[in-house]
């Protein structure tokens, strides 16, 4: 079964998708699964895994409501406040519905870096291994240390980093060095930790004008250090808009990967996926 373990639908109107610029009719629109579906069809996917958008709980909600109507939708990562402890009742509640599967804070959008490592939040880790949930790490190069230093801690945690900690692809094509630091913090996550790695979001860290040829020593490093029993593949839709529709970037990704094993592909764009988030 290939699976898509990352893609988004959102309503704009009920107002709480703080980071989506308002002067972006890309974006600030309404994407439901009748959006999706014929992207789905057309590229074999069978499911999807639907990612929190928003820091609330009421979107994890509405993405719950559409998981139960929606049979492609095979699970659902979802929102808490990991600053408020209260909500350990909510994510308690939240557990009990079969096709949730977790939750990832907005870390890339936290100022303070060091935010994940905060006393105040440790229950929430705590809880996600007692309730037997994952954790989807969602941040950037300057967040990799951290993140390496909070799995040292919980080695238990299922985790999964997503974007592949978002290279800046453009950086290195304008001369400076994007890759060598990137690249040393993902080793050590590999190496040090048990995490998984989406393979997505490597089109919108690039300029518009991308190549494969950019996307390329990103790609291969990180199927070569986590290896392919570790990596997903996610489109990022629609956000992956940005910068390549639904099946290019697919099909960039299926040419990333051309030099693996049929078997190793199998992994990356669907088994692993199935096998961590336990989906049927």
């Amino acid at each position: 079964m290939k699976i898509d373990a990352h893609q988004h639908f959102w309503q704009p109107r009920r107002g709480d998708y703080d980071w989506m610029p308002k002067d972006n009719p890309l974006l600030n629109r309404a994407y439901a699964p009748s959006d999706l579906a014929a992207h789905l069809e057309q590229s074999g996917i069978a499911g999807t895994v639907l990612v929190q958008a928003a820091a609330t709980v009421h979107e994890t909600e509405y993405m719950l409501g559409l998981a139960d109507a929606t049979p492609f939708i095979k699970g659902v990562v979802g929102w808490i406040d990991f600053e408020d402890q209260g909500n350990l009742a909510h994510l308690t509640r939240l557990a009990e519905h079969p096709k949730f599967l977790g939750v990832r804070p907005m870390i890339q959008d936290i100022p303070d870096a060091k935010w994940m490592l905060r006393d105040d939040i440790q229950w929430a880790y705590r809880a996600i291994i007692d309730l037997d949930l994952s954790f989807d790490a969602l941040g950037f190069p300057r967040h990799l240390s951290y993140f390496a230093t909070l799995m040292a801690r919980y080695p238990e945690m299922r985790v999964v980093y997503d974007h592949c900690m978002k290279p800046q692809i453009r950086d290195q094509r304008a001369g400076k060095n994007a890759f060598s630091e990137w690249a040393d913090g993902m080793s050590k996550l590999a190496e040090e930790t048990t995490g998984c790695c989406k393979f997505s979001g490597l089109v919108t860290e690039a300029d518009a004008g991308w190549t494969i040829e950019d996307l390329r020593p990103f790609a291969q490093h990180v199927i070569t250090a986590f290896g392919p029993d570790r990596v997903m593949w996610g489109s990022d839709w629609p956000v992956c808009r940005l910068g390549a529709e639904y099946t290019h970037w697919l099909e960039t990704a299926q040419m990333l990967t051309l030099d693996l094993s049929a078997d190793a592909r199998a992994k990356i764009f669907g088994g692993t996926a199935a096998h961590f988030y336990r989906l049927s």
